[in-house]
């Protein structure tokens, strides 16, 4: 039993440092990992879900596509294309009440949602602050290293004995 929660922990850390650092990390120009960190999609895409983009060629009336403001890319919104007018697109979150004020061109746009998973983006985002990473990241590492460091020198006391 004891051996079967090590494993599990250990895949456990192995799949939540993995995803943390391809969400953090442009790997791919095509697909992307985002936390969602608004409402504004509610109730298809909830906050805290963590959704998976892919660049596409063109983008059609009714897909979700997720965009740079265009005054800072650091920010992006996630929202409904509700028209295309004049090579731009008109957007409009789910639980809002208007369409977005500026029209989204074609070069801010990083992709179209292609999968949506509620609930990990918090975790995502938690894992990116520093009590995060020491709290799910380095402790277990750390108790999984210590394990086994006294499995070695329970080895070697068993082979100093023989």
């Amino acid at each position: 039993m004891r051996k079967a929660s090590y494993w599990l922990i250990l895949l456990a850390l192995v799949l939540m440092a993995g995803v943390t650092v391809i969400s953090a990390l442009d790997f791919s120009d095509t697909w992307k990992l985002m936390a969602v960190q608004s409402g504004s999609m509610e109730p298809a895409i909830k906050t805290g879900s963590l959704v998976m983009i892919k660049k596409a060629d063109d983008y059609q009336k009714e897909e979700v596509i997720t965009y740079q403001n265009e005054q800072d890319s650091r920010v992006t919104a996630t929202h409904r294309i509700v028209e295309i007018k004049d090579g731009q697109f008109i957007t409009k979150g789910d639980a809002n009440n208007a369409v977005d004020t500026t029209a989204v061109p074609k070069n801010l746009i990083l992709g179209k949602v292609t999968l949506v998973i509620p609930l990990l983006g918090y975790l995502i985002s938690f894992i990116k602050t520093l009590p995060g990473l020491i709290i799910l990241i380095i402790v277990p590492s750390t108790i999984i290293v210590y394990s086994e460091i006294l499995n070695i020198k329970n080895e070697i006391i068993k082979k100093l004995k023989t």
